[in-house]
């Protein structure tokens, strides 16, 4: 294959192979075209390309991103989607060799997720099942997402077929295409039972009016044709409001969070948990003991007598 002139065809190039390849999932894939376009807007400022950027300029792309103050995170992401594009213009022959190859990333820093206390897990569902016209709906997102750990894009685009016949497990569809079953809680296959009804019955009136049925347990009238994670996002922060929980501490993950930590703390195995989050490696979930154990330290710093001071002393 000859070299795209352009840049941007390189990208473009590129991700197609990915989505081929590797069915990388569509969130993967835009923050990798995002990424490619930044460093393709920094190269091309400088009248350089793809095919003629050094190691050289590489590291300088990320002494820059630095100096923007970007976050470690985000400077390791851009670096892995520079280091596959070069990879692969490699393989296909466009360069003879891969200038980004021996760069190291600058690593991530290494926070303990943030998590909900039991109590505000409850206070969220109670504000769920307290939402007028989105009652059932929005008891089923909270029910399903406390009880599965599913990452917000996995429960949004849940296909309604997933839900039906009261299973309980639910077949998830989680990153590059990977499925995996996760067990059902007793009252979250009550909320998604109570969601279909609701369901089946709004979709018969669409029916009769001509709308063709939607595909998904979750559905919108975007282009998407299921609920958003930027949606979901903001209906999480409405129910914390409505819940008498700190907006600050509530987003979608801090529900996954708030999984994996209760689940170790209840004694669940590690390796359950990395199976039901749908992490390739232990290692990842392995930050919930760290979590675990700094909830402990307070707990007993907090209540336990002796770590106390004795003002009677």
């Amino acid at each position: 294959m000859t070299a795209p002139a352009d840049m941007a065809r390189w990208v473009q190039t590129f991700l197609e192979a990915q989505a081929a390849e590797l069915d990388a999932a569509s969130n993967t894939q835009l923050a990798y075209a995002r990424d490619l376009q930044d460093f393709a807007g920094w190269l091309g400022h400088r009248k350089l390309h793809f095919s003629s950027a050094t190691q050289d300029h590489v590291e300088g792309y990320l002494i820059d991103c630095e100096a923007q103050g970007l976050a470690k995170s985000t400077r390791a992401r851009r670096l892995s989607a520079i280091k596959q594009l070069f990879r692969f213009g490699f393989e296909e022959g466009w360069r003879g060799d891969n200038p980004a190859i021996q760069i190291k990333g600058p690593g991530r820093d290494k926070r303990l997720p943030k998590t909900l206390e039991i109590a505000e897990v409850d206070r969220l569902i109670a504000a769920a099942r307290d939402s007028g016209a989105d009652t059932a709906r929005n008891t089923c997102l909270m029910e399903l997402l406390y009880a599965t750990g599913m990452r917000v894009t996995e429960l949004v685009s849940l296909p309604v077929s997933a839900a039906r016949g009261n299973p309980a497990m639910l077949l998830v569809r989680g990153k590059g295409g990977k499925e995996r079953m996760v067990p059902l809680s007793p009252p979250a296959r009550v909320a998604m039972a109570d969601w279909l009804t609701a369901w089946d019955a709004a979709q018969d009136l669409a029916k009769s009016k001509g709308i063709p049925p939607a595909r998904f347990l979750f559905p919108s009238r975007g282009k998407a044709g299921h609920l958003t994670r930027h949606r979901f996002y903001t209906l999480i922060k409405e129910l914390a409001l409505r819940g008498g929980v700190s907006p600050a501490k509530v987003t979608p993950h801090t529900l996954r969070h708030a999984f994996a930590t209760h689940l170790l703390a209840g004694g669940a195995d590690l390796r359950a948990i990395q199976t039901m989050l749908g992490h390739a490696d232990v290692a990842t979930t392995e930050i919930y003991t760290h979590v675990l154990d700094e909830r402990l330290r307070d707990l007993v710093l907090t209540h336990h007598p002796l770590a106390k001071d004795d003002d009677a002393s």
